[in-house]
């Protein structure tokens, strides 16, 4: 009687479907990265505006993404499971380099474009002009702190209060009277009347 047999179909069928998982997880992070990699990139700056460290910031999350990936169980959305992924690595990130209420420099060259086409109807001026309230924009947000700031880019990204609330760990009211607070301390900065 040969007892090595069935003993090796057994491992074989079990590196199948460990292989299948596994696909499955790179099918599944693909997706995560064509769906949400903009997004990230975006969330990255409101952490880092140098552009170098930046890219390594963002090659960060999406390591932290696949090694969270298997535990995923779906309690929560996927968007809200990469958006907390991303704060926690970035808040790390930042308590790594600097204090939490330093802001962060901005050299005017680093702004990226957004991920959109710019529309090529209005006037060069029209641009330049957005461009420039795009960049004062930028800086008044890199000013906050850094709570703030990832606040104020998950409510710019479409995030709900409740959606914020998850990520950040805190109640959705206190979402709420935060997001005030900090839209009028951006109006402040750029000098908006309310």
């Amino acid at each position: 009687m040969n007892y090595a047999e069935p003993l090796t179909n057994r491992f074989a069928g079990q590196a199948t479907i460990v292989s299948e998982h596994r696909q499955a997880l790179e099918t599944q992070f693909a997706h995560i990265l064509t769906e949400y990699g903009a997004a990230i990139s975006r969330l990255a700056f409101s952490y880092e505006a140098v552009a170098g460290v930046r890219e390594e910031l963002v090659q960060e999350i999406a390591l932290a993404i696949w090694q969270a990936l298997a535990q995923f169980r779906g309690d929560c959305s996927e968007r809200t499971f990469v958006y907390r992924i991303a704060h926690n690595r970035g808040l790390t990130h930042v308590s790594r380099r600097r204090s939490p209420n330093q802001p962060l420099p901005i050299p005017i060259d680093d702004l990226e474009e957004a991920d959109q086409p710019i529309d090529p109807r209005p006037h060069p001026e029209e641009q330049a002009a957005r461009t420039n309230q795009r960049a004062h924009l930028m800086s008044a947000i890199q000013s906050l702190p850094v709570t703030h700031r990832q606040m104020i880019v998950l409510a710019l990204e479409g995030l709900s209060h409740a959606e914020i609330a998850e990520v950040m760990g805190i109640t959705e009211n206190n979402v709420a009277v935060r997001l005030t607070r900090i839209r009028k301390a951006l109006k402040d900065s750029l000098g908006e009347r309310p």
